[in-house]
């Protein structure tokens, strides 16, 4: 298993804020950073960087996260790649993963779960099918119908409300299918339950 401090991570976001932050928080566990304004500037630099893992915000003008999940693989650059989204690019968030990112953060980013999703990505992820997917595949299979078809909303990006709308449920109701859910699930965040569905297949 990698330790802190052990693999290079390369940052990219386009708010100078984040991007400081999160160099703080890895560089203060040891980690060496790098840090890109654009996909564009780190696309430009691969020569560079043949090692260790990708953080890269989901939602950026030019190629976004989910168009540079699909370079790296079209041109055969293997790094795990972390995607950052806040609530309402979950959609996006999910797309990249099913693309091949290999972890989801949801905003505001925390630094125990940063640390966290940087050790998985330099352990990376178990293949699909693994003992841990299996287990993923029998939580969502032990849910119930309703279950499934609120957590389908989620893993969609949808708000609450229209999860209600295409259901034909109240706000209330579906929210309670919501926490209903992650009590199941044993998940504690919106990105674990997401990383729970990828893993399953859904």
């Amino acid at each position: 298993m990698a330790q802190d401090g052990t693999g290079h991570v390369h940052v990219i976001d386009d708010e100078a804020g984040v991007r400081e932050t999160i160099a703080i928080i890895l560089r203060g566990a040891g980690y060496p950073v790098s840090i890109y304004e654009t996909a564009e500037s780190f696309v430009g630099g691969l020569d560079q960087a043949t090692d260790g893992c990708i953080l890269t915000d989901v939602n950026m003008p030019g190629m976004n996260g989910i168009a540079l999940v699909r370079h790296m693989k079209s041109i055969g650059l293997d790094l795990p790649v972390i995607v950052v989204s806040g609530q309402a690019d979950v959609a996006m968030a999910v797309e990249a993963m099913k693309a091949g990112a290999v972890e989801f953060l949801e905003k505001p980013l925390h630094a125990e779960p940063l640390r966290e999703a940087v050790r998985i990505a330099l352990d990376r992820t178990p293949a699909p099918r693994s003992p841990e997917a299996e287990r993923y595949v029998r939580v969502v299979e032990s849910l119930t119908r309703r279950q499934r078809e609120v957590l389908t909303g989620i893993l969609e990006g949808l708000p609450n409300k229209l999860i209600a709308h295409r259901l034909g449920l109240s706000v209330r109701t579906v929210e309670a299918y919501r926490a209903a859910i992650m009590e199941r699930t044993q998940t504690r965040s919106l990105s674990e339950l997401v990383r729970l569905g990828i893993m399953a297949g859904l």
